[in-house]
């Protein structure tokens, strides 16, 4: 597989932007905004859900400490399911980008929807968080968030496995909502299959 790579080469603030937990039964959606530094690069970007827990924390940790700039936002379970969770992600991104300490110049963006209401020029890459490095970056900021998030949740309903599932829907959650119902975390517009046949392990 060839090494990850910048969209316009000649830009230095070019932003890549992800979400993660859209496709959870609880918890916030999450999205991150990077512009990476291109005098500090940073070895190993990837697809966050190609690496592991502990290789993802290596690499947040020096993503925030080498990026020019990079912020993380969060939507709210309220708000999911006021405005849909494809809403939502992208009301996340927005966020995200308008709270980094600069502006980018171009703003590229995982998946096959554009930004509504960004004045910043875009575009959108499916699978670019395989393809290039702000994007990767911004996937794992925005997977390692929304992971502790759902860490501190899980000490509140240890029964729910947010620990292990961070949310998504697995088998054991979806019997655990069985048992004991949903809590103020869940997303009630969400359809819950009780089909615990198989398990569905999101991982973005």
């Amino acid at each position: 597989m060839p090494s990850l790579q910048t969209y316009y080469k000649n830009l230095q603030f070019e932003c890549g932007c992800d979400e993660a937990g859209r496709g959870c039964l609880a918890g916030p959606v999450f999205a991150a905004a990077v512009i990476l530094d291109n005098n500090y690069p940073i070895a190993g970007l990837d697809d966050s859900k190609k690496l592991s827990a502990g290789r993802r924390a290596l690499l947040r940790k020096e993503i925030e400490e080498k990026a020019y700039a990079w912020a993380v936002a969060r939507i709210e379970v309220d708000d999911i399911d006021r405005h849909n969770i494809l809403q939502a992600s992208l009301m996340a991104m927005r966020q995200a980008i308008g709270a980094l300490s600069v502006q980018p110049l171009s703003v590229i963006v995982d998946g096959n929807r554009s930004i509504p209401e960004l004045s910043i020029p875009q575009s959108c890459h499916v699978n670019g968080d395989a393809s290039f490095e702000s994007i990767a970056a911004a996937s794992i900021l925005a997977k390692t968030h929304r992971d502790a998030w759902m860490e501190r949740l899980h000490l509140q309903f240890p029964e729910y496995g947010w620990m292990q599932n961070k949310g998504y829907a697995t088998e054991f959650h979806r019997k655990a909502i069985f048992t004991h119902g949903l809590t103020e975390h869940h997303r009630k517009s969400f359809s819950i299959s009780m089909n615990f046949n198989g398990s569905t392990d999101g991982t973005s």
